[in-house]
């Protein structure tokens, strides 16, 4: 069964973006970019929402390869060979490796996790809290940048209440810290 992370880079506040436009958190560096493009190498499936999945297919394009450095060249491949799913009511069609899905997210979702096996990131707070309503999310990670962006787009969607239990925490390059949660009810 597939393991379902909601995993984000966030202020020290709480915000994932200042808006849709201005994302306003570092840029990862080398070391940190390198940790994720290992976390994308070991995904089964990626999902997204329409607004995180705009923001990412910058990575979709074979000419990103050019100019880039060899950790941005290594994070291209990586996602272009992760499948995607993609959850939009708006959109039409989707880029290479990636599915749209415009009908219910949980019901496919649920579907998915039975069907599929190892580690499937989640990207979106809209999506995410839609999937954290019902139970679907079974890991959080939130990369703390040591800023405060003083607004924006929440890594939790405001009204969302859960009760969650650590499962660690670690520093990382560019001072970001690694925070890591399960919800409470789940077993260990």
């Amino acid at each position: 069964m597939a393991k379902f992370v909601y995993s984000m880079l966030t202020s020290l506040d709480g915000y994932i973006a200042r808006s849709d436009e201005d994302i306003a958190l570092p840029v990862p560096e080398t070391e940190l970019h390198q940790h994720f493009n290992d976390m994308m190498r070991l995904a089964s499936a990626v999902l997204a929402g329409r607004r995180m999945y705009e923001t990412m297919r910058f990575w979709d394009s074979p000419e990103r390869e050019t100019g880039s450095t060899e950790v941005e060249r290594d994070f291209a491949r990586a996602w272009r060979e992760t499948p995607k799913i993609v959850f939009s009511t708006t959109l039409r069609q989707v880029g290479p490796n990636a599915r749209l899905v415009n009908g219910d997210a949980e019901t496919a979702v649920r579907s998915l996790k039975s069907k599929t096996d190892g580690l499937v990131i989640l990207g979106g707070a809209d999506l995410a809290a839609g999937l954290a309503r019902a139970g679907l999310i079974d890991e959080y990670r939130l990369y703390m940048h040591p800023v405060v962006l003083g607004g924006g787009k929440p890594y939790f969607q405001s009204g969302l209440s859960l009760r969650l239990k650590p499962l660690g925490r670690e520093s990382l390059p560019q001072d970001v810290t690694l925070m890591r949660y399960a919800p409470a009810n789940q077993a260990a």
